[in-house]
């Protein structure tokens, strides 16, 4: 059995999820995710809490199931707080600049690397 699945994941207020068979919703005040999961899972939403166990018949139900469920509070902690990475440029002569949305890396090439932001993402 997965001790990850075994623990549930707690949804806050003003999150929706909606389940629609092995299709799962989840929409908040940063957009709105949503994921198939493997048909050994069975998911149950009540009393603002997910949770996850394997349907009868398969035989990676659990390590289904704590995978579904990692997925999942990722995506609830996705749609409430975002997401933050920070790059960290180690040695000499590396340097990165922001200009309006598009990153100027110098790193060690002839010519600089002009890297535009995705839609949605800020530098």
């Amino acid at each position: 059995m997965s001790r990850v699945a075994k623990a549930p994941v707690v949804v806050p207020a003003g999150v929706d999820v909606k389940i629609n068979g092995q299709v799962i919703t989840i929409k908040g005040k940063n957009g709105e995710l949503t994921r198939t999961l493997n048909d050994a899972v069975e998911v149950k939403h009540a009393d603002n809490t997910l949770t996850f166990g394997p349907r009868d018949g398969y035989a990676d139900g659990w390590a289904q199931a704590g995978t579904a469920r990692a997925l999942l509070n990722s995506m609830v902690i996705g749609v409430t707080e975002g997401f933050t990475k920070k790059l960290q440029l180690v040695g000499v002569g590396y340097r990165a600049a922001v200009k309006g949305n598009v990153i100027n890396l110098s790193l060690g090439f002839s010519h600089p690397v002009d890297h535009s932001a995705a839609c949605g993402y800020h530098c």
